[in-house]
């Protein structure tokens, strides 16, 4: 595997940001997100208000990917305008811009699928299983059932790591870290003040404009980032690490990340974020870019980078297998402790002296 300086300068060309499709495509998802709301709002259609909401929280995982590349520095050349977009954009999945640039472009980005380190759908050891109380073991169970996505990323990453997380849990007590926080609850308190008034203003339940107009938009994104994350690191051929030296000498920018393919165009309904070996290798390459920059990857280094179509029969089944986590074998098992796969072992290079984010 080349070094990553090598293969970051074959990206070069497409790590550019353009202020101007960088705002029509923030502009053109914010109207979309607006008009659902007012969707669950105005018409009287229990099944059209759940449908406006369901369709309101995927565009909100869209507006937050504008937000995310926003927050990496890579959707305007503007730093500084980058800032504030990233903040617009995050408002609708209540993201505190700060701290999820703390945990995700510090601690993710900067050591991913390092155990005690990242903490994004970290896997246990069994005996760190074995340890847990009963009502945990429930917890990490339904987390990896397949179906736990949206529990594990609003209980363990927003509601643990980002809205107003407590002292063991905050990366330290930055007051902008508080601002973001109040930010976003302002953004919230004005969302479900409208849909309250909505509902008065056309004569429709109270309860019915909030559960279609703000829950299950809110819910279904946080199904969705807890299912994108999971299936971009977790695979039965990707490894993680408990040593830092061992985690260095394996290229973890590109072998603990996967890229995953659709039938359909829902890659490009999730802005590209699915080509994700990319967006590890080089994080200043916009979203706008990001094809461009796996394919080149994947025709330069064939067999190298982990390429997977999905299915809901795949998803299940890395599911099943993918419960707990043999360190040092580098071999998942279920929570009974049985290997179900062992992952790749990656060619060991010599552990470079520096391993930028």
């Amino acid at each position: 595997m080349p070094h990553r300086k090598i293969i970051r300068s074959w990206l070069i060309p497409m790590a550019q940001g353009e202020t101007g499709k960088a705002l029509l495509l923030l502009v053109i998802d914010a109207m979309l997100w607006l008009g659902c709301i007012a969707g669950t709002i105005f018409v009287e259609s229990i099944l059209l208000k759940i449908l406006f909401g369901v369709v309101a929280g995927f565009v909100t995982g869209r507006i937050f990917i504008l937000g995310h590349d926003a927050c990496h520095q890579s959707f305007t050349p503007n730093r500084e305008l980058n800032k504030v977009l990233g903040r617009i954009a995050f408002l609708p999945s209540l993201t505190p811009y700060s701290l999820w640039d703390v945990g995700h472009n510090v601690v993710h980005h900067g050591q991913t699928n390092l155990k005690g380190f990242d903490f994004v759908w970290a896997p246990l050891s069994k005996s760190e299983f074995d340890a847990l109380p009963a009502w945990r073991k429930t917890l990490e169970r339904l987390y990896r059932s397949g179906w736990g996505p949206v529990f594990y990323y609003l209980i363990e990453i927003w509601w643990r790591r980002e809205y107003f997380p407590n002292a063991k849990n905050k990366p330290g007590n930055r007051p902008i870290f508080l601002k973001d926080n109040l930010l976003v609850t302002g953004f919230a308190i004005i969302w479900i003040g409208c849909l309250i008034a909505g509902a008065i203003a056309t004569g429709q339940s109270i309860w019915v404009g909030l559960i279609t107009g703000f829950a299950i938009p809110f819910l279904f994104w946080n199904g969705m980032i807890g299912f994108v994350v999971y299936v971009h690191h977790t695979h039965p051929s990707v490894s993680w690490y408990d040593k830092k030296s061992e985690w260095l000498r394996a290229q973890p920018f590109v072998s603990t990340t996967v890229h995953l393919t659709f039938n359909w165009i829902w890659g490009s309904l999730m802005h590209h974020i699915m080509e994700h070996t990319a967006h590890h290798v080089d994080m200043s390459v916009p979203l706008y870019r990001l094809q461009e920059a796996q394919t080149t990857l994947e025709t330069i280094l064939p067999e190298r980078i982990f390429v997977q179509k999905f299915s809901w029969s795949w998803y299940f089944d890395t599911a099943r297998k993918c419960k707990l986590y043999d360190f040092e074998n580098k071999a998942w098992l279920d929570f009974d402790g049985n290997k179900t796969a062992d992952s790749v072992r990656v060619v060991l290079s010599p552990a470079p002296s520096t391993q930028n984010g």
